[in-house]
């Protein structure tokens, strides 16, 4: 019996399993009676400028002076330039000149709806006083930094017995995969309306699932740690991985922390089910969610006590190689307007 869709979730922790718990940077300055326009541009530059402050370390220390602060700057002042650069190509590229307006890309309709993770928000480009668009505006900013951001870092302790020290250049896979877990344990633990606090206390449970994404060996879902569970599927520090593989590591890395913890105080509270084609491998062919299969994996992992369980379901997909294929953006397109938890 073939049957569901299958969902594949897309989803920052700083180095040697220290991690964010900074708020999102403000957007700026109040707008004057005729800037309304170019704060609302303002507002999404400094937005996209600063959504990835996520990096910062965590601390709890509020004492550091403003010297400590403008040599932390310069530390990282060319990481901040990576980003930029990051953030004014491709699809991060895209997604702002879409909001910025239409002078950006000639868009003529006056609305856009951007869609996140099931949420649709409409974002007018041309009324600036529209006091809906505003509102709609903050909501897709907060939603979206909410979201846990990860990618390349530098300086952890080295993975296994190799002595590198960063995932730079290799390890986009790796963090995109922690980005898409640590997503699904954000919707399980805090539910889809849960949104990050502008300051300080978080959210308890926020905190701990980051400190599992620590770049140490101590952090239950660390690149070294999954390096390690993804031995036997080709996975080694340095070296790129395809989908297949990265899910598979998953898995293992998965069943390796369930065999450890008793069921009720489980890392990862869902089972793991790799959704494989016809073939189990890179190149399966088209992936196809089995119900008894899916049904399988939830009565193993809840230790044959229940039928089903939270499922966490990994579709390793190709989608293209240097862009997307054409023939998948439709069903991108549900996929993300559909998700909703």
């Amino acid at each position: 019996m073939k049957g569901f869709h299958e969902r594949n979730d897309s989803l920052n922790c700083s180095s040697k399993a220290s991690i964010d718990s900074s708020p999102t940077p403000g957007t700026g300055s109040e707008p004057g009676p005729n800037d309304s326009k170019f704060s609302k541009t303002s507002l999404w530059s400094n937005f996209f400028a600063s959504a990835f402050s996520v990096f910062d370390t965590y601390s709890e220390s509020s004492s550091s002076s403003a010297c400590e602060r403008k040599s932390s700057f310069s530390k990282t002042n060319g990481w901040t330039a990576a980003v930029k650069r990051v953030v004014s190509g491709g699809s991060m590229r895209r997604i702002h000149e879409r909001v910025l307006g239409p002078s950006k890309i000639g868009i003529s309709s006056s609305t856009s709806d951007i869609w996140l993770l099931g949420l649709c928000y409409k974002i007018s480009q041309e009324s600036s006083g529209d006091v809906d668009a505003t509102s709609a505006l903050a909501a897709f900013k907060q939603d979206f930094s909410s979201r846990i951001l990860m990618t390349y870092r530098k300086g952890f302790d080295a993975i296994g017995e190799t002595k590198i020290t960063s995932d730079a250049s290799w390890g986009c896979m790796l963090r995109s995969s922690q980005m898409l877990v640590a997503q699904a344990l954000l919707f399980h633990r805090l539910g889809r309306s849960w949104r990050k606090p502008s300051q300080k206390p978080f959210d308890l449970a926020y905190i701990e699932i980051l400190h599992q994404f620590g770049d140490s060996e101590a952090s239950a879902f660390s690149i070294h740690n999954l390096v390690e569970a993804g031995k036997n599927y080709g996975l080694a520090a340095g070296s790129w991985v395809g989908p297949y593989a990265m899910c598979r590591s998953w898995e293992s890395l998965a069943r390796s922390k369930r065999e450890e913890i008793d069921l009720e105080c489980q890392l990862l509270p869902m089972a793991v089910y790799v959704v494989s084609g016809d073939e189990d491998g890179e190149r399966g062919g088209a992936p196809v969610v089995c119900i008894e299969d899916a049904s399988r994996h939830c009565f193993e992992f809840s230790r044959h006590q229940a039928d089903w369980t939270p499922i966490l379901l990994l579709v390793p997909l190709v989608l293209g190689l240097d862009k997307v294929n054409p023939r998948f953006v439709s069903l991108l397109r549900f996929f993300i307007s559909f998700f909703h938890v």
